[in-house]
């Protein structure tokens, strides 16, 4: 009888403390030994001359979220977890959203039946927060947190979603009382209006004016706006997609104030400019998400705050629409004013090739800054740690094989989410995931799935997550 249902041998290990040479085995869909010249398997796999790393945790991801009248998203929880599965992800963190007069509770079961059996990759869910009455603060939040789902969103932007300052600080309280994990998504909505006005009534309203609208002192301010409310209640916080230099000074003041706060950015802001949105047809629409692109200084920024660590996450905030579709990007209003263009773009399944290619081959990061960023550091922040996000004895078996020679194209015919369209169309890339292994369940082989629909799972997450900045 074999000891272990599987092993991979002769690769690079790598965790976000180190890297090294070894075999690892995997029993009953958990790590049970990590040495040299394992034996007695039921598989094995040859991983000579390629990387072994922990399955990428995105912590960022949108998927079947209402999104507006007659707005459809592109991707259900099938297509989005297939493709993160391709881009090397073995778990997801997409967001149950609250409409206005919903329960979290009504939120939370209509989301997971749209889950359920659905999955290729685990999913844990993020708690958007955008009608805080009284019964949600007091009584639903304190019970779900206690339940698992213990990292909650609020917008500063958007109507029907914002919050105002008031409200902001009620969530943030409970957070401080419950244990909850608060992320913030920072614009200043009022600023944005006053320039949408100013733009309409200048005809300017092709999707690059979606960029000059949203520009980085209104990021900016929110973002010093959020940390000062953290501030005053005395709570961790998550400041989500930051765009630019200037946010990410503030996120260092606030940090040298003593406030507990973890940055995050994206792909689109380390390889995307706004002038990605500035051609001559509607196109463009194509680059639109919040915050938008910067300039290149911004992307030299950002990619300072990535090798210095004003940065701790990296996620893709895959929020994916069909451009050449009346339901999405194209839909009636949105073909003709950028403000009802659908706010977001795909990229779960190039995230992870993006930074390794970009980071790891160009040597702006090592290996386990890049395993940090993209997978120990989500499960640490969100309480999924340490059964995720790390190769380690007893953890779940959640394992990325890379070929770190491997070229590619980015083309969005050969991905797999429900969008038409990559924003990272005709991107060079070294480096992709080969493998990927869900809780020792061999999902994706050689690049072609071997999974079934179904193996991921639901995980929900710890009461007070370890965190990365002390604040657990």
């Amino acid at each position: 009888m074999s000891e272990f249902d599987l092993i991979i041998a002769n690769g690079t290990v790598a965790t976000a403390a180190n890297f090294f040479a070894a075999d690892i085995a995997v029993k009953d869909g958990k790590f049970v030994q990590i040495g040299q010249n394992l034996t007695g398997s039921k598989r094995r796999i040859d991983a000579s001359g390629k990387f072994v790393l922990p399955g990428g945790i995105d912590s960022h991801v949108h998927i079947s979220q209402p999104s507006g009248e007659g707005i459809v998203m592109a991707d259900d929880f099938e297509s989005g977890t297939l493709s993160a599965l391709f881009g090397g992800n073995t778990t997801i963190m997409p967001f149950c959203l609250q409409e206005k007069g919903q329960s979290m509770r009504e939120a939370l079961t209509a989301y997971h039946a749209l889950a359920d059996g659905q999955c290729y990759t685990d999913v844990s869910f993020h708690l958007i927060i955008s009608d805080p009455t009284a019964s949600v603060l007091g009584q639903e939040l304190p019970a779900l947190v206690a339940g698992g789902y213990t990292s909650l969103k609020v917008f500063m932007t958007y109507e029907g979603l914002r919050l105002n300052d008031a409200e902001i600080l009620k969530v943030l309280d409970v957070s401080r009382e419950t244990g909850a994990t608060v992320m913030v998504h920072c614009e200043n909505e009022d600023a944005i209006l006053f320039l949408i006005a100013k733009h309409e009534l200048a005809g300017d309203v092709a999707p690059r004016a979606h960029a000059s609208t949203r520009p980085i002192a209104v990021e900016r301010e929110a973002t010093h706006r959020a940390l000062s409310l953290a501030e005053v209640v005395d709570v961790p916080i998550v400041i989500v997609h930051v765009s630019n230099g200037e946010a990410m000074d503030e996120i260092a003041r606030a940090r040298a104030r003593g406030v507990k706060v973890v940055g995050e950015t994206c792909p689109q802001y380390l390889v995307l400019t706004a002038k990605d949105l500035d051609g001559m047809d509607w196109e463009d629409a194509k680059m639109v998400c919040s915050p938008p692109p910067r300039d290149e200084a911004a992307q030299a920024d950002c990619w300072q705050g990535i090798e210095t660590g004003v940065f701790d996450l990296f996620s893709s905030d895959h929020c994916p629409f069909r451009y050449d579709d009346p339901q999405d990007k194209l839909n009636p209003k949105g073909s003709v004013n950028f403000r009802h263009i659908p706010n977001g773009i795909p990229g779960v399944e190039t995230r992870l090739p993006i930074l390794f290619s970009e980071g790891v081959m160009k040597g702006r990061i090592d290996l386990p800054r890049f395993v940090a960023l993209t997978s120990t550091n989500h499960a640490k922040t969100y309480g999924l740690y340490p059964q995720k996000g790390s190769i380690a004895i007893g953890a779940d078996a959640d394992i990325t094989i890379w070929d770190p020679e491997a070229k590619r194209t980015i083309r969005h015919a050969e991905l797999h989410d429900g969008s038409d369209y990559s924003p990272y169309e005709g991107m060079y890339v070294t480096g992709w995931p080969v493998t990927t292994i869900v809780a020792g369940a061999v999902m994706v082989e050689d690049g072609i799935l071997v999974g079934k629909k179904g193996q991921g799972k639901y995980r929900p997450a710890t009461t007070r997550p370890v965190g990365i900045r002390g604040q657990a």
